[in-house]
């Protein structure tokens, strides 16, 4: 399994500069997100990847859909691989304006509101990136899936504090992230 973070968003971009949440909402990304997200479907173009398990924010479904296009694999939705609700940037979008963006996706599983609970603690992503473990663990294609999710469920995971777009190799035998030579 390789684990992705997704590509800068509007939040990062300022929260990098001044270190205080600017309060956006479901940030998309900026162009350097996009591009970053290109760069990322080029180097995993080599890759046997099968599919793509992206969280439902915005800036994840579209580092997701990019790479999607790229590699021309299915994209599925799933909230266990979302953020922390630690900041502004975590309070997600509704289902319903989800489904209008991304008609192509299918979203039925998701509340309305779908995202922890504003100041979810560490526990609670802890406990989700556990249930996804054991979810992922069953599925036959596990070793060529791709998770587009965020730094704090990568790092609950694996430990690994990631950058934008950062890929991170999953060893199923360790249960740990292996480094990744790009």
């Amino acid at each position: 399994m390789i684990l992705l973070r997704h590509g800068e968003s509007h939040f990062n971009r300022l929260f990098s500069r001044s270190r205080v949440d600017p309060g956006i909402h479901d940030p998309e990304l900026t162009e350097t997100g996009q591009a970053q997200a290109m760069a990322a479907a080029t180097a995993l173009s080599g890759e046997r990847i099968e599919s793509i398990v992206a969280s439902p924010y915005t800036r994840a479904l579209q580092t997701a859909s990019i790479i999607a296009e790229v590699l021309g694999v299915p994209v599925e939705v799933d909230p266990l691989v979302g953020e922390r609700a630690a900041m502004s940037c975590d309070i997600g979008t509704p289902t319903g304006e989800l489904a209008i963006r991304w008609p192509h996706l299918d979203l039925s599983h998701l509340a309305e509101t779908w995202w922890p609970d504003f100041g979810e603690p560490e526990s609670g992503i802890a406990r989700r990136a556990s249930e996804f473990l054991e979810l992922a663990r069953a599925r036959a294609n596990r070793e060529h899936m791709l998770v587009v999710s965020h730094w704090g469920f990568i790092r609950a995971l694996t430990g690994r504090e990631v950058h934008n777009c950062q890929i991170v190799r999953f060893d199923w035998r360790t249960l740990s992230a292996a480094p990744d030579p790009c």
